[in-house]
């Protein structure tokens, strides 16, 4: 597993932390495929009971790092390419369909895109009241991924969750709580305590239960098939990537200034 995941236990709980702060937890490939393996890894041990994801520093992750990425896949090459959902969807299947255990998002700060759909794949969120929640598509000319189009609705509801991703709206860590994506908002000062805490209080329930607990609530939300999904989201922003205006967004993204669109 990469240095840039850490990994720590405390009692039946396991806290995977991203590891890559001066970057705000930024997604390379090691670092996307680092908390999937994480995650994958938690759910196959009978004595964790519940699995917590946070960032390292004053984020949580600010999505995709667009300065690129060495090439990394824990794959063998056949098998990589016969994978058409890649890491962005693993997010969701991970932490929803491949482990059966209360996963909790301690969202510590900024949360956005791939970083956002991370969080809102975990079953509860606690978010600091700095936090800052973005899904930020339309600002770099993409289209929803990371199950956020499958989340989002669940958590808002299909309007506010239209008007949150196609404004390019933020989200503060009260807001966040307001609008249904976490459960909880808590003092900066105050979070990695409470985070803590709070995992520790479900370890006080049978991990039988907890298990299938949530087993139950993945099958009852599941209307739609979770794999085909995740793939029409992937092959959306393939799209959206390879026109003009997405190249024109990220040049002007870098470049600081609003970008001219032409539609194509």
């Amino acid at each position: 597993m990469t240095d840039l995941v850490k990994v720590s236990d405390a009692g039946h709980v396991r806290t995977i932390t991203l590891n890559r702060p001066d970057k705000k937890n930024a997604l390379n490939l090691q670092l996307a495929w680092g908390v999937i393996e994480a995650v994958d890894e938690a759910a196959r041990i009978d004595d964790i009971w519940v699995v917590a994801i946070t960032g390292t520093g004053d984020a949580f992750c600010a999505g995709l790092d667009l300065g690129g990425s060495e090439p990394y896949s824990p794959k063998t090459p056949q098998s990589a390419q016969l994978d058409d959902i890649g890491w962005v969807g693993n997010f969701l299947l991970a932490i929803r369909k491949r482990c059966d255990k209360p996963v909790v998002a301690g969202v510590n700060g900024v949360a956005v895109g791939a970083g956002l759909g991370l969080a809102m794949a975990a079953d509860v969120r606690l978010v600091t009241r700095s936090a800052r929640l973005m899904a930020g598509y339309t600002r770099i000319g993409g289209s929803p991924d990371a199950g956020l189009t499958i989340t989002l609705p669940q958590a808002m509801g299909y309007e506010r969750a239209m008007r949150f991703m196609m404004e390019n709206r933020t989200a503060t860590g009260d807001q966040a709580v307001e609008w249904g994506m976490a459960g909880e908002v808590v003092d900066d000062d105050k979070f990695a305590d409470r985070l803590a805490a709070y995992c520790q209080e479900l370890c006080a329930w049978s991990p039988i239960t907890l298990r299938l607990l949530k087993r139950g609530m993945v099958k009852s939300l599941e209307s739609t098939d979770m794999e085909q999904q995740l793939r029409y989201e992937v092959g959306n922003i393939r799209i959206a990537f390879a026109s003009d205006d997405a190249k024109e967004a990220r040049k002007a993204f870098f470049e600081k200034r609003k970008p001219v669109f032409v539609g194509k």
